[in-house]
């Protein structure tokens, strides 16, 4: 029978509750990752725009908690509803948001509910509110590992294994600890609460406000995963020499390798991002040549004695603290970066020195822009050689793999923190 009860709906001055402008946010920002595919971070700027920083802060962490735990949450939503509701409709967009809120961030469920329903009006607020209420009445609660979306985990477990899978999924359902990379070592007694997992590094637990951390103006040292550092850690000390540095906003393994002594070409095609790379050198007083330019269509003026590319990739391996990737990368855009880091590495090979070095870096799970792409450029050039990262190089428990490349997987140093995932290889240019 038709509900003939009259509607009641909310006058022309009543007001959201306090609290419904960021999750407004929140939701524009999840409908930008889900249905344009746009990056989390970069989506954020205009979604978020208007909001006080803390608000903007909260808007950003519950879609974060959202997209970490959204095969969970549907399954959630979907076993309390008769009919299973579509994927792209707002009030399923509102569920996730909410019980993110009420099952990860802990928020309080009075200000869940009653900044939810404002965002359905029109839609079926009595269906949210119900499903709401019910998770409360009956305390849902969620797996111990938020699991993997149904296609990344079938591409994994075909790379890697199942229990790589299950890894990944127990080291995404937590954001990660802060890294940190310093210019020189820091003296003994300072930085107390952190732990050492290799020389110029320190660990730290989430949760502190980077621009407050010891130091910070003095410039000694700036936000890096370990992972991230590995790539830069390869090449030694420079005394003089010339590196080019390409794609190398926001400038991590810049820095790096300029304390290292290395005469440094940043490149990157982003004038935004360079823009934070020159203000990152400001702050550590780090100098590098810094400039815009496509490397596709830019070229040094003449040969360089060593190459750091880092290539555009899919960042599939940063899901940790990135948790939009795994919903918005799919097999095309795996092979669409493939087809790039072909191209950029052919272009750059030409621009060393007779047996030069180029270490290749992705922060990537899939072997297509790892493994499989060195293999391939080998075919393409005659003369070219991995130069096998040795044993003591990387930081321990990071043991280079049978062909001499560096890859992190998921589970590596997980009592510690974990890492990213990344591949790396070194390569030697003909000699002559």
């Amino acid at each position: 029978m038709a509900d003939r009860r009259p509607r009641r709906g909310r006058g022309p001055a009543e007001a959201d509750p306090p609290g419904t402008a960021l999750r407004r946010a929140a939701l524009r920002l999840l409908d930008a990752v889900l249905r344009r595919g746009d990056p989390l971070d970069i989506a954020a700027h205009a979604a978020t725009q208007g909001l006080a920083p803390s608000d903007r802060a909260f808007a950003i962490a519950i879609v974060s908690e959202t997209l970490r735990w959204m095969v969970d949450i549907d399954g959630l939503i979907d076993s309390a509803t008769e009919q299973i509701l579509p994927e792209d409709v707002k009030s399923r967009a509102v569920l996730r948001l909410a019980l993110a809120q009420l099952l990860v961030l802990k928020t309080a469920p009075h200000a869940v509910v009653s900044t939810a329903l404002p965002l359905v009006a029109g839609g079926p607020r009595r269906l949210v509110h119900a499903l709401l209420s019910r998770a409360q009445q009956e305390e849902w609660k969620l797996p111990d590992s938020a699991n993997l979306p149904e296609g990344v985990a079938e591409r994994w477990a075909a790379q890697w294994g199942d229990d790589i899978v299950a890894l990944a999924a127990a080291s995404w359902s937590a954001p990660p600890p802060i890294d940190l990379s310093f210019a020189s070592e820091p003296a003994d007694g300072e930085w107390a609460d952190a732990i050492s997992l290799a020389p110029l590094h320190r660990r730290l637990p989430r949760g502190q406000a980077v621009e407050t951390m010891p130091g910070y103006q003095a410039g000694g040292w700036w936000v890096q995963d370990l992972a991230a550092s590995l790539p830069a850690r390869l090449f030694g000390e420079g005394k003089g020499k010339t590196l080019l540095d390409l794609c190398a906003a926001p400038g991590g393994k810049t820095m790096q390798l300029a304390a290292a002594g290395w005469n440094v070409v940043a490149v990157d095609s982003s004038t935004k991002r360079l823009a934070r790379l020159s203000d990152n050198l400001a702050r550590t007083g780090l100098s590098a040549e810094v400039v815009q330019g496509d490397i596709r269509k830019w070229a040094p003026d003449a040969p360089v004695d060593a190459i750091l590319l880092d290539a555009p990739c899919t960042a599939t391996g940063i899901f940790r603290r990135h948790p939009d990737v795994l919903h918005r990368i799919e097999p095309r855009q795996i092979d669409e970066m493939a087809a790039l880091q072909a191209e950029l590495l052919d272009r750059s090979a030409a621009w060393l020195k007779p047996g030069g070095i180029l270490v290749y870096a992705t922060c990537s799970l899939e072997r297509a822009e790892g493994e499989d792409q060195i293999a391939a450029f080998l075919d393409r050039h005659d003369g070219w050689t991995v130069d096998p990262v040795k044993a003591d190089e990387p930081p321990p428990a990071i043991v280079p793999d049978g062909e001499g490349f560096v890859r992190t997987l998921p589970g590596l140093l997980a009592d510690a923190g974990g890492l990213d995932g990344f591949f790396v290889a070194r390569l030697r240019a003909p000699s002559g």
